[in-house]
């Protein structure tokens, strides 16, 4: 027989072996384990962080954006600042406004379809409550309103030229219709003032214009073509090009303004310059005079863009002794030499603007 001594001591030393060897497995796991999910920890700290500053980036980019546009519209005005018959108010015309005045030039809303399509209701709001705010106030200090309408309450029109007395063609559920009747019931609102409480009102139906310190991302035809063709980009022209436009420089808008509030005339009253073009003819001109080698690019057309327009302003030069005056390459070269100077400064600010592009029905493109 063999003795259980030995064995038992044999036994013994191997179980402590395995024990010893368990342990140490089990440590080097848990020191594994421990590392591992540090390890991870850290990455979902990082991931989180990430996202974080992605989400905080998201929304301080628009707010960057505004600061930019603001700092523009400061330099807009920045020449009058100082001067004894200036002062620059901050408001939104859709609260009520309460200042002693003589005369309201209604100017507010946005004008060009990616700025008032972008936010239909505040376009609305702006054309609706802010003109029975500036209303208000007429009436209640006894003013003079100037309502600035516009050449879109024709909307695509069946007459051609277009003159004060035809009543238009507009799509009222459309993607324009935000500004188009927006106007048209700021029209409305301005004769039922002058009707029922005696305000006196000046209505100036406004065709395409254009000029120095125009907002570089404005997105109308000029602006866009302008900066394209500075910036050896495609002209982008939606539609075959056949759209005619008339196009006014932003002096004798202002002139017709002036004369319209200080008349006698109560009615609305065309202000625009009756030389029509083409868009396309405006592409290849727009193209000449900033000496660019950029194509034209032809997109889908935007849902309700008018075929046709050309002011009719017999009645502006009969009761106004009013018409534009500037030359349309005079006017061009004047706003090309201003987009060009606010390129430089953007670029220096390292920031460069981007037209922006119109509401579009699909289709595919096509280059010239």
């Amino acid at each position: 027989m063999v003795s259980k001594g030995p064995l038992l001591r044999l036994l013994t030393a191997i179980n402590r072996r395995r024990m010893k060897l368990l342990v140490g497995l089990a440590c080097i796991a848990y020191v594994a384990s421990v590392w591992g999910n540090f390890v991870n920890m850290r990455s979902l700290q990082e991931n989180g962080d990430q996202k974080v500053e992605s989400k905080i980036e998201e929304a301080v980019a628009p707010l960057r954006e505004k600061i930019k546009d603001l700092e523009k519209r400061k330099r807009n005005v920045e020449h009058w600042i100082g001067h004894e018959n200036f002062e620059l108010i901050n408001h939104d015309v859709v609260e009520p406004l309460y200042i002693e005045v003589d005369q309201i030039y209604h100017l507010a809303s946005p004008a060009s379809p990616p700025n008032y399509m972008y936010n239909p209701i505040k376009t609305l709001k702006t054309n609706t409550i802010g003109t029975l705010n500036m209303l208000g106030l007429a009436k209640r200090v006894g003013a003079r309103l100037l309502l600035a309408s516009t050449s879109e309450v024709y909307g695509d029109p069946e007459v051609h030229p277009q003159n004060e007395d035809y009543w238009g063609h507009v799509n009222p559920i459309g993607p324009r219709a935000c500004y188009d009747e927006g106007k048209r019931v700021a029209e409305t609102m301005c004769y039922a003032y002058m009707k029922q409480e005696g305000v006196e009102v000046r209505v100036a139906r406004i065709f395409n214009t254009f000029g120095p310190r125009m907002h570089m991302n404005d997105g109308r035809v000029v602006s866009n073509f302008i900066l394209q063709a500075l910036q050896g980009e495609p002209l982008t022209v939606y539609g075959p090009g056949t759209q005619t436009r008339a196009f006014q420089y932003v002096s004798d808008l202002v002139n017709g303004l002036v004369a319209l509030m200080n008349s006698n005339v109560s009615s609305p009253v065309n202000l625009g310059n009756p030389e029509e073009h083409t868009i396309l003819e405006f592409a290849q001109l727009i193209k000449k005079l900033v000496g660019s080698g950029s194509e034209i690019q032809f997109l889908s057309e935007a849902q309700d863009d008018p075929q046709k327009r050309k002011p009719d302003i017999r009645k502006a030069k009969l009761l106004l002794g009013w018409e534009p005056v500037v030359p349309l390459e005079e006017g061009l070269n004047k706003a090309i030499h201003y987009f060009r100077k606010e390129l430089e400064y953007q670029a220096n600010n390292q920031y460069i603007p981007k037209p922006k592009p119109a509401r579009m029905k699909k289709g595919r493109t096509r280059h010239n």
